[in-house]
């Protein structure tokens, strides 16, 4: 079946569904100002800001500088070498015919090539790709050409080709289970190459590499060049970002401001790169100090996934880490699930977090959307239905959020009270211009009025502002979570993509206009009720029919229970006090008219 994916997290839509928040505000502030009329009127580093095509910025107020206008024209150092040292050749090493090597587990079953002791294939046991196989997580169409996991990147283009195609001894053949070591070796021609793998039970392998050039230390890192397997639309490939864990901050970078072949040099406690839910991260025995090369390609992917008839260019990530001739740390590929990322340990020397839990980006809300995801996961271990887990939810957020819903309505109700009493003080100062000095004591005058009648101005505004971080961090919590990837619920095969049959966006927008309807607007003219009656519910199902189906189910459980609260409310004698004063205002109008 195919599967609809959202584009709400496409390069520049955070910003733009911010945008939408914020014009909603203004909105919201707009008819306030209707209801009482005239009432009281990534630093980046030094190479990064050479770079025109913006690299990441390094967040250390005084950054290392960037070795790449050093390190990549002579990527070797030069060392003085004795003469006895010189006349000690290593002795060659190298297979005679190409060979593979097998890593298994219950979690991941890895496939090496001695050529270039690099990986064919990553496959997640307990993840599957779109047509339900096991998902692999080499990209194989861009590693075919931009190089696969585990190869080793250098300056010098002619030596990463004979490090990649060479063929290592390796010290295991076959099938072998994890935990178990593994160790490439090469030599030829003064070139000394060792590559040590060591696999336990979890995502993170230990790796070890050595280049050595006559003894000397080579630029040479290993690399995840070539993005994941589970791209496989160019929406897919927009998802890819590059990241790290920087001198106490985490940064989430897309591919726009990533440059290929770019140097950073710092102390990274993590760094590498994902996708949308998977990800590679090298993790350094020592942080300091640490090359990083940002690897970005261009490729020719599926508009949609599955549809190899219609291509477009997109743009696929990758990342080289380590140091000169030796190089330390560890390697996490795996799931981006908070509970997996929370389990891997990670050595800082700023106090910044201690595991990889920053690599699950939650945006600008991280405070709210983190604890309503550890919140909505202990949910789920007794509803064990992620869409049921949702409704639970939202249907305990919206009751505790009703207060603020009275507390609107009755702000609204005290702002019409005065109005009278704010007409005859607009009249009396009416004669002043606006430059007039004798006009502020008109603004002293109904600040008076405010303090003595118990009202704040912008009171109606702020319980409908208090409520948009929570969707705003249901928005950024619901497509970054992996747990949502392929949860069914109902009709739903995924709650993280599109309803397919935009069910839910129908019941949002229907539920929003009969919300509307039924909410009174005492202070607002009627024709611009009517005017936002409509266009309000409608601008909103042309924002919302694309996104995911969790938000979706989100929202509209959200608008019918406040439904059923608004027509509770509006049976009070403070619902039927706001009924009867709109009522009265849209009699005064139709008989102007």
């Amino acid at each position: 079946m195919p599967e609809y994916k959202s584009p709400q997290s496409e390069p520049g839509m955070e910003q733009k569904f911010l945008l939408v928040f914020l014009l909603m505000a203004i909105v919201i502030f707009a008819a306030q100002y209707f209801m009482k009329k005239n009432a009281a009127p990534l630093q980046q580093s030094n190479s990064a800001k050479q770079n025109q095509q913006t690299q990441p910025a390094q967040p250390a107020p005084a950054p290392p500088p960037s070795p790449a206008q050093a390190a990549a024209p002579q990527p070797q150092p030069k060392q003085k070498k004795s003469s006895k040292s010189a006349k000690q050749e290593p002795v060659s090493q190298q297979a005679q015919s190409e060979s593979q090597t097998v890593i298994e587990d219950d979690l991941y079953r890895i496939t090496f090539t001695n050529r270039g002791a690099q990986v064919k294939s990553w496959i997640l046991k307990k993840y599957s790709d779109d047509s339900g196989k096991p998902l692999d997580l080499v990209n194989q169409p861009a590693s075919a050409k931009y190089g696969y996991p585990l190869s080793m990147w250098s300056y010098d283009e002619s030596l990463r080709n004979r490090l990649n195609s060479a063929l290592y001894v390796a010290s295991e053949t076959g099938t072998n289970a994890a935990p178990t070591k593994l160790v490439f070796e090469y030599s030829a021609d003064g070139l000394v190459v060792r590559k040590s793998l060591e696999f336990d039970h979890s995502y993170v392998v230990r790796l070890q590499t050595s280049v050595l050039q006559n003894g000397s230390p080579v630029y040479a890192f290993p690399a995840w060049p070539s993005g994941f397997g589970d791209e496989n639309s160019t929406y897919a490939y927009g998802q890819g970002q590059f990241e790290y864990q920087f001198n106490g901050s985490t940064e989430h970078l897309a591919y726009k401001k990533i440059s290929n072949g770019n140097t950073l040099r710092g102390n990274y406690d993590w760094v590498g790169v994902s996708s949308q839910y998977f990800g590679a991260l090298f993790i350094p025995d020592n942080p300091q100090n640490r090359y990083v090369v940002t690897l970005r390609n261009s490729i020719d992917a599926p508009t949609t996934a599955g549809n190899n008839n219609s291509t477009k260019p997109a743009d696929v990530l990758g990342a080289a880490v380590g140091e000169p001739g030796e190089t330390n740390q560890r390697l996490f590929v795996g799931p981006k699930s908070l509970a997996v990322l929370e389990s891997v340990s990670v050595s800082t020397i700023s106090g910044a977090d201690k595991d990889l839990r920053s690599a699950l980006n939650f945006g600008y809300f991280s405070l709210i959307a983190r604890p309503l995801f550890i919140w909505l996961r202990w949910t789920n271990k007794y509803v064990h239905n992620w869409g049921w887990s949702i409704v639970l939810q939202t249907l305990i957020i919206t009751l505790a959020l009703l207060p603020l819903s009275i507390s609107q309505m009755k702000s609204a109700l005290k702002m019409q009270r005065v109005q009278p009493m704010m007409k005859s003080i607009q009249e009396k100062y009416k004669k002043y211009s606006m430059r007039d000095p004798r006009k502020q004591e008109m603004q002293k005058e109904i600040g008076e009025l405010y303090k003595r009648e118990g009202v704040n101005p912008i009171g109606g505004c702020l319980p409908m502002l208090v409520q948009i971080p929570f969707l705003w961090a249901y928005y950024r919590m619901l497509p970054a979570v992996i747990d949502l990837r392929q949860a069914h619920w109902l009709w739903i095969n995924d709650l993280s993509a599109r309803d397919p049959y935009l069910v839910l966006p129908a019941i949002m927008v229907i539920s929003m206009f009969v919300m509307q309807k039924m909410t009174p607007q005492a202070g607002m003219d009627p024709a611009q009720q009517r005017m936002m009656n409509i266009m309000m519910p409608a601008f909103m199902g042309f924002l919302f029919y694309n996104l995911s189906a969790g938000l979706n189910l989100y929202y509209a459980e959200s608008n019918l229970i406040r439904i059923g609260q608004q027509w509770v409310i509006n049976r009070t004698a403070l619902g039927r006090e706001m009924r009867e004063i709109a009522a009265k205002r849209a009699r005064k109008k139709d008989k102007k008219t």
